[in-house]
């Protein structure tokens, strides 16, 4: 497991912390390859990868509002540092110029490693509501899997050339 957390202590709060956390990182990830990639090679990759932006941004909302309702404003003692590399693509994984298949596939890594976390999490846990959370939350990284996959087998065979750029016009990562 990549973070440094012990999940057998994890409370609620912090579970909701985590994946709020989780989703935000996924959010971030995902509209910049809606910005970067645009219509590429045939194919309107932005405005799916907006879509999954708007499904994170959806989620991270729900338990932004759960957590608040449960926990009103007690501040998080969770950072970013507590979830590097859940579902965050490898660092330099992701490039300017990267094709479109490129992207796809590192969106579909980042969705099987957050599957990976909550499921790998949960014989740890023995809150019975960080359970319950986690089990709901592997269960979507699930539905995201199938989301890409389905995206995927869509693509034309352009979306595995590297796009060009030109830097004067491309959007700012």
């Amino acid at each position: 497991m990549s973070t440094r957390l012990d999940l057998s202590k994890l409370s609620l709060m912090d579970a909701l912390d985590l994946a709020s956390f989780i989703e935000e990182e996924a959010y971030q990830r995902y509209k910049m390859f809606a910005a970067q990639l645009g219509r590429t090679g045939g194919y309107d990759a932005g405005s799916f990868f907006a879509t999954m932006a708007d499904n994170e941004a959806k989620h991270g909302t729900e338990l932004h509002a759960r957590r608040k309702a449960m926990f009103g404003d007690t501040p998080a003692k969770l950072t970013l540092d507590d979830l590097f590399d859940v579902e965050a693509p490898e660092m330099g994984a992701i490039r300017r110029g990267m094709s479109t298949v490129r992207a796809f596939e590192l969106g579909l890594e980042a969705e099987k490693k957050a599957y990976d976390f909550y499921d790998g999490a949960l014989p740890g846990i023995t809150d019975p509501e960080v359970r319950k959370l986690f089990t709901e939350l592997r269960d979507e990284e699930t539905e995201h899997v199938e989301m890409l996959r389905e995206a995927m087998a869509k693509l034309p065979p352009s979306a595995h050339e590297d796009v060009d750029f030109d830097l004067d016009e491309a959007p700012s990562l």
